[in-house]
C-alpha cells in the first residue's frame, strides 16, 4: 500500500487495531444478523440495520486491505457461528441497550487506533469507524429516550462557587465515614453499573443456549460476578443518597435453542471482560477516594481471574485465535539448529 511517496509497512499498533476491528466486526455481524431476524419493533430495526451494514462495510474494507498488505485474513466468525432460525433470545428494547453499549466500546477502540496510527489510510479508516460508532450511539440513545427506557446518570445540585481541596480528608479512608462523591466518581460508578447490568443479561441468555456444560457453568459464574459488582457499585451511590436502580430482568426470553456457537459466545464474553478491565482501571485512576479505589482493585482482580479461566477454556477447545505477534526468535534459532544438526 502506497502512503505518500513511500511504501510504508503496517506498524505493530496498526496491525493490532486492524486485527481487533476485524474480529469484533465479524462477531458483531453474526449477533446483529440474528437480532435482525427476530426484531419486531419498526423503529428499532433501522438502528440494527445501520449497525449491521457498518460492520459489513468494515469487514469488506479490511479484507481488501489485508490482501494488499499480504496480511493473513483472520478466521473470525461466519454464518456457521449463528443459527438464524433460532427463536429470539432478547427483547427488542434490550437490542437498543446492547447497541448503545457496543457503540461506546467502538468509540473507545477507534479513538485509540487513531491515536496510534501513522499511515493516513489507516487513520482515515478508523475515523470512519469512529463516525459510525458515534452515529450508532446517537441513534440508539435517542430512541431509548423516546421510548422512555434511557436511564440517566444521577442528578446533583450545581455548585455556587469554585472550591479547592484543603486537606487529605479528600482522599478518604479505607473504612468509616467518607466525603461525598465527586461527579467524576459518580460517572464511572454509573457506567460500571450499566455495563455489568447488560453483561449479566448477556450471561443469562448465553448460558441458556450454550451447548457445552463447562461453558454454561462459566457463564453462570459470570452472571453471579456481574450481579455482585452491580450491588457493590450501587451501594456506594446509595450511601451517598443517590439513585442506583437499573433493571433489565425482563429482557431475556425462555429460549434454549442454540443461537450462537460456543466459540462466538466465549469470544463475546472475553470482549466484555476486556472492557471491564479497562473501565475499572480508568475508574481507579480518576477516583481519589481510597475506599472506592480499593473496591475497584479487588473487583478488577476477580475479573482478571475469571478472564483467565475463560481463556483456558478457549485454548483447550482450539477457539482462541492468536493476534499478530513478533517472531519467536528462540524457536527460530532452535529450529534452524536442528535443521543443520547443531
Amino acid at each position: 500500500m502506497t502512503n505518500g511517496n513511500h511504501n510504508t509497512p503496517l506498524t505493530s499498533a496498526e496491525m493490532a487495531g486492524l486485527w481487533g476491528q476485524y474480529m469484533n466486526d465479524s462477531a458483531a455481524r453474526c449477533v446483529l444478523a440474528h437480532f435482525l431476524m427476530t426484531v419486531e419493533d419498526s423503529q428499532i430495526r433501522p438502528v440494527l440495520e445501520f449497525a449491521f451494514s457498518a460492520s459489513k462495510d468494515h469487514i469488506e474494507f479490511l479484507k481488501e486491505l489485508f490482501e494488499q498488505e499480504t496480511f493473513p485474513i483472520p478466521v473470525g466468525f461466519s454464518k456457521k457461528d449463528v443459527n438464524l432460525e433460532a427463536p429470539r433470545l432478547f427483547s427488542d428494547l434490550f437490542y437498543l441497550s446492547y447497541l448503545k453499549n457496543m457503540s461506546i466500546l467502538g468509540m473507545t477502540a477507534s479513538t485509540l487506533a487513531i491515536g496510534l496510527g501513522a499511515r493516513s489510510d489507516i487513520v482515515a479508516f478508523h475515523k470512519n469507524v469512529l463516525s459510525d460508532a458515534v452515529k450508532l450511539h446517537k441513534m440508539a440513545k435517542e430512541l431509548m429516550i423516546e421510548k422512555g427506557i434511557y436511564i440517566r446518570p444521577p442528578y446533583i445540585s450545581p455548585q455556587d462557587k469554585i472550591d479547592f481541596v484543603s486537606n487529605q480528608d479528600f482522599l478518604g479512608k479505607y473504612i468509616g465515614d467518607q466525603r461525598p462523591l465527586t461527579t467524576v466518581e459518580m460517572s464511572h460508578l454509573y457506567l460500571n453499573i450499566e455495563t455489568n447490568a447488560v453483561g449479566k443479561e448477556m450471561m443469562v441468555a448465553f448460558a441458556q443456549v450454550a451447548k457445552q456444560k463447562k461453558v454454561k457453568k462459566y457463564l453462570l459464574r459470570g452472571k453471579e460476578i456481574a450481579e455482585k459488582h452491580v450491588n457493590v457499585f450501587s451501594r456506594i451511590l446509595i450511601d451517598d443518597d443517590l439513585p442506583a436502580a437499573m433493571n433489565w430482568d425482563s429482557s431475556v426470553t425462555v429460549s434454549t435453542v442454540p443461537t450462537f456457537s460456543d466459540k462466538l459466545i466465549m469470544f463475546h464474553v472475553t470482549a466484555m471482560n476486556a472492557s471491564g478491565v479497562g473501565n475499572y482501571g480508568t475508574a481507579i485512576a480518576v477516583s481519589p477516594r481510597k475506599d472506592i479505589a480499593f473496591k475497584y482493585s479487588r473487583l478488577l482482580m476477580e475479573i482478571s481471574l475469571y478472564a483467565e479461566d475463560g481463556a483456558n477454556i478457549m485454548i483447550d477447545q482450539g477457539w482462541l485465535e492468536k493476534p499478530p505477534h513478533t517472531p519467536d526468535r528462540n524457536q527460530l534459532v532452535m529450529g534452524r539448529g536442528d535443521k543443520h544438526g547443531i
